[in-house]
C-alpha cells in the first residue's frame, strides 16, 4: 500500500474529524458523523501500523483519535474539582467512618501509657533501672525541655512531620496484619508513659504536661485514627460480610489509605504546633489552648462534613469511573 496515496484520499476524513472535535457543541447528525470518522479512522490507523507502525503518519492519527474519544467519552474532572472533593467529600467520610474506633483505640493508648506511668512511679528499682539518679535528672529538669528547641523550629517541624507520617501510613497500610498498627500503638504509649512517669518521680509532671499537650492532642490522635484505619481494613479480611474477601480488601483499602493521604497534612499541621508552638515562650494556657484547637477544628471537620458526606453514601472510596466494575454477590 502507498502510504502517501492513502493519506492523500483520507486526509479530508481525518482534518473534518479533528473540527468536529474541537466544535463547543454538536448537533446530533454531527455527533454521528463524529462517531463513524472516529470508526473509519481507527480502521485506517490498523491499516497503516500493519505496514509502518512507528510512522509519523501513525502517530499523527493515534493523536487524532485519542482526541477524539475524550470528546464523545467525556472529560474527566478538573484537578482543583478533584482536590475539592478529596477535602469536602472524600477525607472527611473516611475519618468519619472510623471515628468510634479512634476513640477506641485512644482510650486503650491512654490506659497502657497511665499503667506504664504508674509502675514507674510506684514499683521499687524501674528508675534506678532506667538509669543512674544524675543522667535521669538532666532528662527531667534538661533534656525532656530540650529536644523541643535544640534544633531550628522549622527543620525540627519537618523531621516531626515526615516521622510521624511515616508512621501513621505504615499503621494504615499494614493494617492488614492485624499485628502491626497495634504494635505501634503499644511502643508510643510505653514511650509516653515511661517518660511521664520519670517526669512525676521528680515532681515535673507539670512540666510534661505543658510539652507534651500542644501538639500531643493532634499528634496522638493521628496515630490513633491510622491504627483504627489499619484496623479496618484487617477485619474486612476476617469477616467480609456478604462481599468476597478481595473484595471486601479492595473496597476497604481504597476508601482508607484515604486516611493515610489526610494523616499526612494533619500531621504536618500538627508538626507547626511541636515545632513553632510548644517550644515558644507563649503563656502555657495559650500554648495549650492552640493545641487544643486544632484537635477540636479536626473533630468539627469529621463530625461535620464527614457525617454529611457518610449519610450521602460516600465512604472515602474511588468514584466509579476509577474503581471500575465489581462483580454482584449474594
Amino acid at each position: 500500500m502507498d502510504l502517501d496515496a492513502f493519506e492523500e484520499v483520507n486526509r479530508a476524513d481525518w482534518n473534518r474529524l479533528d473540527i468536529l472535535t474541537r466544535q463547543r457543541r454538536l448537533r446530533g447528525s454531527e455527533a454521528d458523523e463524529l462517531l463513524d470518522l472516529y470508526q473509519r479512522t481507527s480502521t485506517h490507523l490498523s491499516m497503516i501500523r500493519s505496514m509502518a507502525p512507528e510512522s509519523a503518519l501513525s502517530n499523527e492519527l493515534s493523536m487524532r483519535l485519542s482526541r477524539a474519544r475524550t470528546r464523545f467519552t467525556g472529560a474527566r474532572s478538573n484537578f482543583l474539582e478533584d482536590v475539592a472533593r478529596f477535602f469536602v467529600i472524600s477525607l472527611p467520610a473516611a475519618f468519619y467512618r472510623v471515628r468510634w474506633l479512634t476513640v477506641a483505640v485512644g482510650v486503650v493508648f491512654l490506659a497502657v501509657s497511665w499503667l506504664y506511668g504508674a509502675w514507674v512511679v510506684n514499683t521499687p528499682g524501674v528508675i534506678a533501672a532506667l538509669g543512674s539518679d544524675e543522667e535521669i535528672r538532666r532528662y527531667v529538669e534538661e533534656d525532656f525541655v530540650d529536644y523541643y528547641s535544640e534544633n531550628p523550629a522549622a527543620s525540627f517541624a519537618g523531621l516531626v512531620w515526615t516521622n510521624n507520617a511515616w508512621i501513621a501510613v505504615q499503621a494504615v497500610a499494614f493494617g492488614i496484619t492485624g499485628l502491626w498498627g497495634p504494635f505501634v500503638l503499644y511502643q508510643n504509649a510505653q514511650g509516653v508513659g515511661i517518660a511521664a512517669g520519670m517526669m512525676a518521680s521528680y515532681d515535673k509532671l507539670d512540666v510534661f504536661f505543658t510539652y507534651i499537650l500542644p501538639h500531643g492532642f493532634m499528634e496522638l490522635t493521628a496515630i490513633f485514627i491510622a491504627t483504627a484505619a489499619g484496623l479496618r481494613i484487617f477485619w474486612a479480611w476476617v469477616s467480609p460480610g456478604a462481599r468476597t474477601r478481595s473484595q471486601a480488601l479492595a473496597e476497604e483499602g481504597r476508601s482508607l489509605i484515604t486516611v493515610a493521604l489526610g494523616l499526612v497534612l494533619v500531621l504536618f499541621v500538627s508538626g507547626l504546633v511541636e515545632g513553632f508552638v510548644t517550644p515558644s515562650p507563649l503563656p502555657v494556657w495559650l500554648r495549650i489552648g492552640i493545641g487544643f484547637t486544632v484537635f477540636a477544628l479536626y473533630w468539627v471537620y469529621t463530625l461535620v462534613l464527614g457525617g454529611r458526606a457518610f449519610r450521602a453514601g460516600y465512604t472515602g472510596d474511588l468514584g466509579d469511573e476509577d474503581r471500575g466494575a465489581s462483580v454482584l454477590t449474594a
